[in-house]
């Protein structure tokens, strides 16, 4: 008769045990999508904003003005989102505003991120004297209030895209250059950087092959987590009559007029509020996640 092998107990009140090993979720199952829906809509909306605009931003009609939202008694399809004291279509003005905000943080990125990376790179590598001149030049610059640069360029100047940019970007080189400069001097230490430097390969060459590479993915998480902070600082300097100049669209500008005339006409400055709010939090969202997902100590 056949000997029939009974399975080993694991233990009393032990669980079965299965072949199907437990996999670890994967990036895109922790992608926030709720927030890169909202990033890519916004992008589209300033990408598109010519096409699916449905008014002119500047387009004023003063008997329509103050028209409530569509859904509101007294509203109407022709403005989803009401009008202004100037009978400016919201919507539109909106669309347009999300242009305006992602022109200035590219470009207040892209230059603050280049120069920081820069002066990180170089004051990381050469450490000693050069290091402790161009970190006190960062810590000078960190302390600088944000609003009263923005409105002193704003006068000598003049308002627009570019003023309110170069502000920015004045402001936000240092925070890159801080985080950028203390990577670097952790690479400058790792072993085959110092092989590089014993093997007689010149600096500009170490820097271009073997330090560049290695901080570049730290910048871009950087820059990403930025983004939602300089829209929202390009609202409050709008807001406060430092940003883009009246009649253009901004968001920032668009809620100081609308404040004058919120008890009775609340939609001119609560639903640019809403979209500010909306597009730094999704920003910010999925700036943690790519901080997270380039953290080798978040994904060994």
């Amino acid at each position: 008769m056949a000997r029939v092998e009974q399975p080993i107990d694991a233990g009393f009140g032990a669980a079965p045990q299965t072949s199907t090993e437990s996999r670890p979720e994967s990036a895109l199952a922790r992608l926030p999508w709720g927030s890169f829906f909202i990033i890519v809509v916004l992008v589209l909306v300033a990408l598109l904003a010519p096409l699916i605009a449905p008014h002119s931003p500047t387009e004023q009609s003063l008997p329509d003005k103050l028209s409530p939202p569509a859904w509101q008694e007294g509203g109407s399809t022709r403005y989803l989102l009401g009008t202004d004291v100037l009978g400016r279509d919201v919507l539109s003005r909106l669309i347009y505003g999300a242009r305006v905000s992602l022109i200035v943080a590219a470009t207040a990125l892209l230059a603050g991120g280049g120069v920081g990376l820069m002066v990180g790179i170089v004051s990381g590598y050469l450490g000693g004297r050069t290091d402790s001149v161009l970190m006190r030049i960062v810590d000078a610059t960190l302390t600088f209030p944000t609003i009263l640069i923005a409105l002193l360029l704003a006068v000598s100047l003049g308002q627009g895209l570019g003023t309110i940019s170069l502000a920015i970007t004045v402001l936000i080189w240092a925070r890159f250059a801080r985080v950028v400069g203390g990577s670097t001097q952790v690479i400058r230490e790792l072993p085959f950087v110092m092989l590089a430097r014993v093997a007689g390969t010149p600096g500009h060459r170490i820097i271009t092959r073997h330090v560049l590479p290695n901080v570049l993915g730290t910048t871009v998480v950087l820059a990403s987590l930025q983004v939602g902070q300089v829209i929202l600082m390009e609202a409050s300097l709008s807001f406060l009559g430092a940003g883009v100049p009246p009649p253009e669209p901004a968001w920032g500008l668009m809620i100081s007029t609308g404040m004058e005339h919120l008890s009775r006409a609340w939609w001119v400055a609560t639903v640019p509020a809403i979209f500010v709010m909306a597009a730094v939090l999704a920003l910010n969202l999925f700036g943690d996640w790519l901080r997270d997902r380039f953290d080798p100590r978040m994904n060994p």
